[in-house]
């Protein structure tokens, strides 16, 4: 029996490795015998089916799908019996046309149904981002006959009905006018047209929070409108160009990745699917932002990435926490 390639990370922290390279060869390789059936979550956002170029890379058409759909077998073995997998996949268009693609809609479904991974889609999330930039450009601002393209979808899959999950470290915290009901102590109960029947003591407990939606605002849609993530996740909004990250890539003449995963989204996921010392994956890790939250958050992290100079730059991340980062022998 071939032995497998022995291979080591870029650079590791406190709770991680970052490797160099590609998932579809690194994890073939001697890593998979490392964390083979010990991953917890395996979160990520995979280049989009884009079509224009992109330097970090992207296929189109089936080349795409081909590519993304080999992982699935891959990551089920990878998974522990009750772990899960987060993957973005972006909106595409089809090129020189207003029309959307279905590209992103095969590819989930193609990686669900992978007949080698036996994978189950246990709920659809919507990322919406109000800052994001008008797009498709073309439709958009010069022809104006589409509106702003400003959510993108995550789905969350497993190898089991019942993955490790549970959304009360995940509440939101709860609206001014439920609040006031809390003070109150009294509402409206009784019968609705809905023909629900509303208890007299249905919504006086206080939990410490509501649970949360599957549709996450990073910034909040209504202008004036409180934005209500958890309160254990980070509080940094995707377009705050003064947080660490951005600052020191400014500073050091850095161009920083292009496709950056928000902050609140990863450690969304993070608190609501993992639990300290859990194993989390990124293998298109980019600036590393999974790696950054896990460590973070005190769960053990593995991140791939094919680019030097992302791999690089990752590395101002762990600064900001005083990780302990050491150099290895680079992955070839």
């Amino acid at each position: 029996m071939k032995q497998k390639r022995k291979v080591r990370p870029y650079y590791s922290t406190d709770f991680g490795h970052c490797f160099m390279g590609k998932s579809e060869e690194l994890l073939c390789s001697s890593l998979q015998n490392e964390i083979e059936g010990k991953v917890q979550l395996i979160l990520t956002s995979p280049p989009f089916p884009l079509n224009e170029k992109k330097k970090y890379g992207n296929l189109q058409g089936e080349e795409y799908i081909a590519w993304i759909t080999q992982f699935a077998p891959l990551f089920a073995k990878l998974l522990s019996p009750n772990g899960s997998i987060v993957m973005e996949i972006g909106n595409a268009w089809e090129k020189d046309r207003p029309i959307q693609s279905l590209l992103p809609l095969k590819t989930l479904l193609k990686f669900v149904e992978h007949p080698d991974a036996e994978l189950r889609l246990c709920q659809e999330f919507i990322c919406h981002n109000p800052a994001r930039l008008p797009s498709p450009v073309q439709w958009v601002n010069i022809e104006h006959n589409r509106v702003t393209d400003s959510y993108t979808h995550l789905w969350w899959m497993s190898k089991s009905d019942h993955p490790k999950a549970d959304n009360r470290k995940v509440l939101r915290p709860y609206s001014k006018s439920m609040r006031k009901l809390l003070e109150k102590g009294k509402y409206n109960a009784g019968k609705r047209p809905s023909e629900h029947c509303i208890g007299s003591t249905s919504f006086l407990n206080n939990n410490g929070g509501s649970i949360m939606h599957n549709m996450i605002e990073i910034e909040s849609i209504l202008p004036g409108k409180e934005t209500r993530l958890p309160g254990n996740a980070f509080s940094i909004s995707n377009t705050n160009s003064q947080n660490y990250f951005n600052r020191e890539c400014r500073e050091r003449n850095i161009i920083p990745h292009p496709a950056r995963m928000p902050l609140e989204l990863v450690d969304f996921f993070i608190e609501f699917l993992t639990e300290p010392g859990d194993l989390i994956l990124d293998p298109f890790a980019g600036s590393n932002t999974t790696g950054f939250c896990a460590e973070k958050s005190g769960r053990c992290w593995i991140s791939i990435e094919p680019m030097v100079e992302y791999v690089e730059q990752s590395k101002i991340r762990f600064r900001e926490i005083d990780s302990n980062i050491i150099e290895k022998t680079k992955s070839k």
